[in-house]
């Protein structure tokens, strides 16, 4: 058994971390939508189990895999579906079933591309809206509104590919592409058809950029009403984020300082 259930190791900055973003007033995942992890000193990361709902999850809802072993079937052309589901299993455990969530992957994923303390996946009503529309794919190509700047830098677009392994193959190669190219991950990675993926250093910058996507959607989506939007240019948002003073404002409200923009 490679999984573990080891509530010991689920720190209290990730469990209210979970339970701030499963509040239902801010529209983030219904049920047991979404989850998040946190990365050890080994090769491990805290991932929440599948089935367990964020708003109230307790430090026995999470489970501990090893990135390693997670990557190796995702870089695997012959791993399949029911490889991951064993390879994510912590077995029985005060009478219920502990699994890793098959979207353990994209968490694991980020962590074999370069380090990162917290990830959080959700699904935003607002955000799967445009996610699912034929402008999925280039809407947030340019930011609209200068906080979106500083705080979300320049998101990463991942087209829908079925959660498991599928899912894990497209966005680890996409995240590479992407680290490549910019040296740095995205604080924002968007799954097209699904959710997004936000990236940080502190629990408070992963719930502030998951809540910058959603201010994000819906400002273009109120402006697509209105006409359509008219975004900022690439060179008025470089020039912007490179003053001393946004980008200590940057590292204040998500703790994403050093980011990609």
């Amino acid at each position: 058994m490679t999984t573990e259930w080891d509530p010991t190791l689920t720190s209290p900055q990730l469990e209210q971390l979970t339970r701030s973003l499963g509040d239902p007033a801010k529209d983030l995942v219904i049920l047991a939508e979404g989850n998040t992890s946190q990365r050890l000193d080994d090769d491990r990361i805290v991932v929440k189990a599948s089935g367990a709902n964020l708003a109230t999850c307790t430090a026995a809802d999470f489970v501990v895999v090893s990135v390693s072993e997670v990557m190796e079937l995702v870089l695997s052309e012959e791993a399949t579906q029911a490889d991951l589901t064993r390879v994510l299993d912590a077995g029985m455990h005060e009478g219920r079933q502990r699994r890793g969530s098959i979207e353990a992957l994209i968490h694991a994923a980020v962590q074999s591309v370069a380090p990162a303390a917290f990830v959080a996946h959700t699904h935003p009503t607002d955000v799967i809206a445009i996610l699912a529309s034929v402008h999925a794919e280039t809407e947030f190509d340019r930011a609209v509104y200068s906080d979106e700047a500083v705080v979300v830098g320049r998101p990463l677009f991942v087209p829908y590919a079925q959660p498991g392994l599928d899912l894990g193959r497209v966005f680890h190669q996409r995240l590479v592409e992407r680290f490549e190219e910019d040296g740095a991950l995205p604080s924002l990675v968007l799954l097209g058809n699904h959710g997004i993926l936000t990236i940080a250093e502190t629990p408070e910058g992963a719930e502030a950029i998951s809540l910058m996507a959603v201010k994000s959607a819906r400002v273009r989506l109120r402006a697509h009403a209105a006409g359509g939007t008219a975004p900022l240019t690439h060179e008025a948002v470089a020039k912007y984020v490179a003053r001393d003073d946004i980008s200590e404002r940057r590292q204040h409200l998500s703790g994403t300082a050093g980011r990609g923009a």
